[in-house]
């Protein structure tokens, strides 16, 4: 007897452990031991089964322990047993049943287990929603006597959890750092406990890198203690959310659905659906959100947990919102739902309520009640971490647009961003940057429309300039790469290699190492994600006159997006002018078909299916010159400098204008560029008019593997520059050129290119050794002055919500690289090389490389359709 106690103890602490023990202990009890050591035995044999998520076996176990100690007139084992079957019916759902089980204990239980009553009593509370009482539990326990360590521990995580949800999250942190630090002493299942809720109320309070670190440390003690991982997928979902990292979130949140269906635990099962529906919505999956939404709410309905069946159905009214099948019943329901969450003082979840009841009021056309639920969210969100305080600056920012008051709209808009690149700065990798600058999205848009119509350019430009590629303003130290993981990577890309090389054919790679791929890649994306953020100042966006000085009598037009339509922002040497363009989704069909023929005349097709593609790529490109230049009156002689906007960044900008142009991702990154590229101009406040300064450091030409062009380009080159460095197969290895990259003046790099457009992080250069990916080459920190990649896709960065972009461009600039050429397509490999050699030796001349590309090109014979191709789709970045 004094052994069954004794293990129900340690079984709590340590169900891997001691488990096998319990079993044993039942079935010794089962034979020859007395009535009360069975009960406990069997009480502790189903801790051990609820803790591998087995509550149904669990609670026959204790259904029968139950029947000992009430056949026996055990009250006080039997007040032992009811408490933890209360546990296991709240895991399967029944709610009712757990209350029953307190209340007869409650009647029966002795003076040594009244705290255990009371906590237990505290646990129904918090899992029904009742969030205050339970709060007031626990700090009586906590503040009383005659806690057992177990209990202290437990009760303090419970309670930093509440204070997260109430806001308080000081009280929260600290509660949950007292808890981790005294858990060791109970045992490996509360390490594991405690660690996850230290993460997950880290995460709440806006310190989302340092959430991300401890999820994965919290990962580590579930596996040490041999516990089932489906809690700690639900909550990494959510730091995942905030992190806007959706797919991996869809993963985490589907992986604990699927884990509790498995083993029947509706308590968690009904939280993981939320979360699945959340995240459908997050995917524009209106119709699977409203599905999955509305499972949750049904069990949580049956739970009886009111403030959790709430968030269900505001998922459900969003979704009907997304797919655009809102009624009139949606508002009276979310209005319900605003109260019901801001009541529970769950204020993040009321503001996520208000500003859904805002949009759903809106849609509606009840402007009135729109304004009243908005400004109730923007005041709700004040004082919270800063997604929440974002989310009401949204708020804030659409009722002032219903009032007509611009400068409120713009008061809102400015505060919201101003939180943003404050979170922003504090991520640790540039992947979680740009994803971060989605949050802020909604805001650009709300003041961008202010601001055009207010018709000033200059005051268009520097908002515009507020959202676009602000993730690359802050730059990580070097350090930090997964060295292992980037070699399995190679490692991998050698036998894919093998594996879709059939001939003639590329074949499709298997889908196992598909699976490793996608498995190392993770690897190295998180490693970047537990980098600690060095501390980086925001930098303000480029004004209008300092930005006329840097372009040296160049004329610059930034593109935007609003809602749909495109409008420029020109900047000429006198002026500034704002112009109004037509739909994007025209440029973005025109881009696509004029990409669709430039593939075709890569192609071994015959004469005639040539010439039909070369009479479609050239009448898409006087469409899109129709469309995104003559509307913009500009002087025929001018030299332009082009700052895209989403999916214009992959548009061949140099085909569309007959003078020379460079590109940037913002207007502030070509004013840093033309700072390095002309420092002595700079700083008499203006850039070079074409011929830049000498670039200290070496040339280094690269030679990648299987391209014979590529050998051709490097020799020819060597004629140029008979003091370079070059590097060949098999010489011409990632390392190799990332060491000779560092303080080169000019490289040259001819290899094979591969766009990733699914996660740009991972587009790579084919070297000797395997690819080098955006991902090494950012956080190598590496930045030659100039570039020249002679790789296919090479400049075809992929556009981010909140006007971001990644890729290989956007990564050398914001290092500090001065001036890129590269190619936003397939690039012919032999035709290229004397495109290559005349860019080289206007270089070497001492043009900057968007002139030394505009005169290489005028010498190209483009009746050749590779020519052609080469003439449209290089273009030069960055001012140098």
């Amino acid at each position: 007897m004094i052994h069954a106690r004794r293990v129900h103890e340690e079984i709590v602490s340590d169900p891997r452990r001691y488990e096998p023990v319990a079993t044993d202990l039942v079935r010794r009890a089962r034979r020859s031991g007395p009535p009360e050591a069975l009960a406990l035995a069997l009480r502790a044999q189903a801790w051990g089964r609820r803790a591998r998520f087995a509550a149904a076996e669990a609670k026959r176990l204790l259904d029968e322990a139950a029947t000992v100690a009430r056949t026996h007139r055990l009250e006080h084992v039997l007040a032992q047993v009811l408490m933890t079957r209360s546990v296991v019916h709240q895991e399967l759902g029944n709610m009712a049943g757990a209350s029953r089980d307190l209340d007869h204990a409650r009647s029966i239980v002795g003076p040594d287990e009244a705290v255990e009553l009371a906590f237990q009593r505290a646990v129904l509370d918090q899992n029904l929603g009742r969030l205050a009482p339970a709060a007031d539990a626990y700090r009586d326990l906590l503040d009383g006597d005659g806690l057992s360590p177990r209990l202290r521990v437990v009760a303090g995580n419970n309670l930093a959890m509440i204070e997260s949800q109430h806001g308080r999250h000081a009280d929260a942190l600290r509660l949950a750092l007292d808890a981790r630090r005294a858990a060791p002493g109970v045992g490996p299942a509360h390490v594991a406990m405690v660690s996850e809720t230290q993460a997950w109320v880290t995460v709440h309070a806006g310190r989302l890198s340092e959430g991300i670190r401890l999820f994965d440390e919290a990962a580590r003690a579930h596996e040490a203690a041999g516990l089932p991982l489906g809690e700690h997928y639900v909550e990494y979902a959510d730091a995942l959310i905030d992190l806007r990292l959706i797919p991996e979130a869809a993963g985490a949140a589907q992986a604990a659905a699927d884990e509790f269906a498995q083993h029947g635990v509706p308590l968690m099962g009904a939280e993981a659906e939320l979360r699945v529906a959340q995240l459908a919505l997050l995917a524009g999956d209106p119709d699977r959100a409203e599905e999955a939404a509305a499972v949750a709410a049904r069990s949580f309905d049956r739970q009886g947990r009111r403030a959790w069946k709430a968030r269900a159905a505001l998922v459900r009214v969003e979704a009907r919102l997304q797919a655009g099948t809102t009624a009139g019943a949606d508002l009276r329901d979310v209005r319900r739902i605003c109260r019901t969450l801001e009541q529970q003082g769950t204020w993040a979840y009321a503001v996520d309520a208000y500003v859904i009841a805002g949009r759903v009021a809106a849609r509606l056309g009840r402007r009135k009640d729109a304004v009243a639920l908005w400004e109730r969210a923007a005041g709700l969100a004040r004082k919270s971490p800063v997604l929440v305080r974002m989310r009401g600056s949204v708020a804030g920012a659409n009722a002032a647009a219903l009032r007509a008051d611009d400068t409120g709209v713009l008061a809102y808009c400015r505060k919201g961003l101003s939180d943003l690149a404050r979170h922003r700065t504090a991520l640790p990798s540039v992947e979680l940057r740009v994803l971060a600058s989605g949050h802020g999205a909604e805001l650009g848009q709300l003041g961008l429309e202010v601001m055009v119509r207010g018709g000033s350019a200059p005051r268009a430009l520097v908002w515009m300039e507020r959202t676009r590629a602000a993730a690359l303003l802050a730059v990580e130290p070097p350090g930090g790469a997964d060295v292992d993981g980037l070699d399995a990577l190679r490692d991998l890309h050698a036998e894919l290699e093998s594996a879709t090389t059939g001939g003639d054919r590329q074949l499709a790679p298997p889908e196992p190492l598909v699976a490793r791929q996608k498995t190392i890649e993770d690897r190295i994306r998180r490693a970047s994600w537990r980098r600690r953020a060095a501390a980086q100042a925001v930098i303000s966006p480029i004004r209008p006159a300092r930005l006329r000085s840097a372009l040296g009598g160049r004329v610059l037009v930034e593109y935007a997006n609003l809602k749909g339509d495109l409008v420029a922002v020109v900047v000429e040497p006198r002026r500034s002018r704002l112009v109004r363009l037509g739909p994007v989704a025209g440029v973005l069909s025109q881009m696509r078909t004029l990409f669709f023929a430039l593939r075709r005349m890569t192609q071994d097709l015959p004469e005639s299916s040539l010439a039909a593609a070369r009479l479609g790529a050239d009448s898409r490109v006087a469409r899109l010159r129709a469309m995104l230049l003559a509307p913009l009156g500009l002087p025929p002689d001018a030299e332009l400098v082009v700052v895209p906007v989403g999916q214009l960044h992959g548009i061949p900008w140099s085909a569309l204008w007959d003078q020379p142009v460079s590109l940037a991702p913002s207007a502030g990154m070509w004013a840093r560029t033309a700072a390095a590229a002309f420092p002595l101009s700079a700083r008499r406040g203006r850039a070079g008019s074409g011929r830049r300064a000498a670039a200290v450091g070496p040339t280094v030409l690269v030679e990648g593997p299987s391209l014979p062009g590529a050998t051709t380009e490097v020799l020819r080159l060597r004629e140029l520059y008979p003091s370079a460095t070059a590097l060949s197969p098999p010489e011409s290895t990632s390392a190799e050129v990332l060491r000779r990259l560092d303080g080169a003046g000019l490289v040259h790099l001819a290899c094979h290119g591969w766009l990733r457009a699914d996660n740009p992080h991972f587009s790579s250069l084919v070297l000797s050794d395997g690819p080098l990916t955006v991902q090494e080459l950012h956080t190598s920190g590496v930045a030659p002055h100039r570039l020249v990649l002679a790789s296919c896709q090479s400049g075809a960065d992929v556009a981010y919500a909140g006007d971001e972009v990644v890729g290989f461009i956007s990564s050398l600039l914001a290092r500090g690289t001065a001036g890129v050429v590269a190619s936003v397509a397939a690039v012919p490999d032999v035709a290229a090389v004397d495109l290559m050699y005349a860019l080289h030796q206007r270089l070497a001349e001492g043009h900057t490389l968007a002139r030394a590309l505009h005169a290489a090109r005028s010498d190209l014979d483009i009746e050749s359709p590779a020519n052609y191709v080469n003439w449209c789709t290089f273009s030069s970045y960055g001012a140098a």
